[in-house]
């Protein structure tokens, strides 16, 4: 079962994709957003392109578990996705994705211009990884 994993901001989308047995995930691409339906019609031809089963999309809750705004956002976000490409989306909690990308991108001594183009994706690989070693623990 193949997901896409989503890592979503206000500027940019992370996108990220499983292997088809659902153990692995790796950055895809970053789309700059130009409003929820452009983005839908993005993400919709990726679903398609990579025949994806469902979508991870990371939920951006405070450090006390708590939903802002942020979170407020993503839940209509992840509304529309769901009814308009007819696509299951889980919500994932994605606490920390970004600060632990930029870590991992610094330790790799990536150049911080090359950072910004690349940590959104690594966010949403990271999201999509934490998700599929959840639903691993959960059917052992």
């Amino acid at each position: 079962m193949r997901l896409l994993g989503l890592d979503f901001g206000t500027k940019r989308i992370g996108v990220a994709l499983s292997d088809e047995m659902g153990w692995t995930s790796q950055g895809l691409t970053t789309i700059e957003r130009k409003g929820n339906q452009k983005d839908i019609e993005k993400i919709g031809r990726l679903v398609e392109e990579h025949e994806v089963e469902g979508i991870v999309l990371g939920l951006p809750l405070n450090m006390d578990g708590s939903e802002g705004k942020s979170a407020e956002a993503v839940r209509k976000f992840a509304a529309l996705l769901q009814e308009r490409l007819k696509t299951a989306v889980h919500l994932w909690d994605e606490r920390l994705s970004s600060w632990e990308a930029e870590g991992i991108l610094k330790e790799a001594q990536v150049k911080p211009k090359k950072r910004k183009q690349v940590v959104d994706k690594l966010a949403a690989a990271l999201i999509l990884k934490s998700y599929l070693e959840a639903q691993r623990e959960s059917a052992d």
